[in-house]
Parts: C-alpha cells; sequence; structure tokens
C-alpha cells in the first residue's frame, strides 16, 4: 500500500496546506500591556499588544497623548496620528535579514500610511488638540498577512493605553485562487500567486459599525461580482478577528479589575541556579 504525503492528504480533505478549511483563519494569540509602562525605555508609553496570527507575530506600543514636539506639528482641533512600521532582522522566513530603514524604506512607509488612515478612521482625534499620539509597530515574525497583523494589534495597543476609539479596527485578508476564495492567506498561499487569475484583498473595517476603513487590491478584478466575492470572504474573516479580540479586551478588563480590588493571585517560580 503506497504512503500518502500529507499535502496528498490536505487535497483530498478539500483542506489547505496549514490544515484549515477555505473559511477559517488562523489561530490567533494576543497579549496585552506586554510592555510594563514603569519598565519599558520609553517613559510615554501608555499601552502595548502583541498579536500572533498563525506563524506572523507583530508588537506594537502606543506613546500618548503627549505634546507635540514642534509647534507647527499642532492641529488646533485634533490630535495628528504618527506610525511607524519596524521589521525585526529575524523577522523574515525566506532568510534575508537586510536591515530596512523604516524612514526610508518604500513598503514600510507605505504600510505605515496605511495604518494609520485605518486607525484616524477610529480615534477620536478632537477630544485631544494639539497634541499628538505615537503608534510603534515591530515586526517580530512574517509569515504573511503582515499588515492586517499590525493593524489589530495597533488597534489593541490603543484600548489598551486608554484612548478613546469609536469601534474595533479589525483587519483580515481574503483571495481568490482557482475560484475558491481563501481566508487570511499565509506566506505559502502568497507565493503560488504567480497565476494571473489569482485575487488578494487585504480588507480592515469596524465591525460594530459595518464600515470599511481599508480596502486594499492590487490585482486584475473580471468583474464586479469577483472583488464582491472575495470583500465577503474578508468580512467574514474580520468578524471572526473581531471575536477574538473583544474576547481578550474583555479578559484584560477583568485582569485589571481584578488587581484594582487586591484579589488578584501572584504566582512567584523561584528557579535554583
Amino acid at each position: 500500500m503506497s504512503s500518502l504525503r500529507r499535502a496528498d492528504l490536505l487535497a483530498l480533505s478539500n483542506l489547505r496546506n496549514d490544515g484549515r478549511k477555505a473559511h477559517e483563519i488562523r489561530r490567533m494569540r494576543i497579549q496585552m500591556g506586554c510592555c510594563d509602562v514603569s519598565t519599558s525605555n520609553n517613559s510615554n508609553t501608555s499601552g502595548s499588544a502583541i498579536v500572533q496570527m498563525g506563524l506572523t507575530s507583530v508588537m506594537a506600543t502606543v506613546s500618548g497623548p503627549m505634546d507635540c514636539t514642534r509647534k507647527s506639528d499642532e492641529i488646533a482641533d485634533r490630535a495628528t496620528l504618527d506610525v511607524q512600521v519596524r521589521v525585526a532582522p529575524f523577522a523574515a522566513s525566506s532568510g534575508d535579514r537586510r536591515y530596512m530603514n523604516p524612514n526610508t524604506d518604500r513598503r514600510l512607509l507605505e504600510q505605515a500610511n496605511l495604518i494609520q488612515r485605518a486607525m484616524e478612521a477610529s480615534i477620536l482625534m478632537q477630544l485631544h488638540p494639539r497634541s499628538k499620539i505615537e503608534i510603534s509597530i515591530v515586526v517580530l515574525a512574517d509569515d504573511g498577512g503582515r499588515l492586517c497583523v499590525a493593524i489589530n494589534a495597533a488597534t489593541l495597543a490603543l484600548i489598551d493605553a486608554g484612548i478613546a476609539v469609536r469601534d474595533f479596527v479589525c483587519a483580515c485578508s481574503a483571495g481568490l485562487m482557482d475560484d475558491v476564495a481563501l481566508v487570511d492567506l499565509n506566506r505559502q498561499e502568497l507565493s503560488n500567486y504567480d497565476n494571473t487569475s489569482a485575487v488578494y484583498l487585504p480588507c480592515a473595517c469596524m465591525p460594530q459599525r459595518n464600515t470599511i476603513v481599508l480596502a486594499q487590491c492590487e490585482s486584475r478584478l473580471a468583474s464586479a461580482e469577483t472583488l464582491d466575492r472575495v470583500l465577503k470572504a474578508a468580512m467574514a474573516g474580520c468578524q471572526a478577528v473581531f471575536e477574538v479580540m473583544s474576547n481578550a479586551v474583555r479578559e484584560r478588563a477583568t485582569s485589571l479589575h481584578t488587581a484594582n480590588q487586591g484579589t488578584a493571585k501572584v504566582l512567584l517560580n523561584f528557579q535554583h541556579g
């Protein structure tokens, strides 16, 4: 009896290369408040979060609201938002460890601009006039979809910092390959997009308002129906991401409330050298 490879078994079961169904997102892990304000190198750090989707991991930290460095940067009736995206040298799964300058690299600047626009749609900027909010994003591991994971991490860091937002900004990608709509594509699936008929669409929305704040598609679309199909798949993925993020926020709020009431349990782990 001939043995079947794992890829053959997945194909026979109509599963993707990592065992997911077409409509399923990757497993998410969330840690809010990962950077202690008292021990952070940046004393202005107000909130932080690490989000993992599959093998892609992103850390976001928020500083502010704080005074602008220059008077010319101030806006009389609203705050200004600065976003910087960096990639750790060990993040690339391809083995390329070249340093990418966040101030000059075109792809990082473009992603920072997209994240800034998505966050500005949710933050109540008018509550902090003549002030500045900084979001620093570090990609720790990249297995595809880092823009969406960065948006999710930035949202949770803003909530951890106590900055008022209209709604969660949840992001997820979707694609169309061989006439099958896939949600939350990983790097291996993206590398198979040599086919000109393939479609890839990162999307960010405010799920409770049913409002799309970001949708970027650089693929050639055959028809409006194709766009509608992929967009619906991405919105369904955003809704699944929202469920995980909202649960993480509830757990964070519960732990802070418990600590404030003085009923938190402290676990000490002593290691003998």
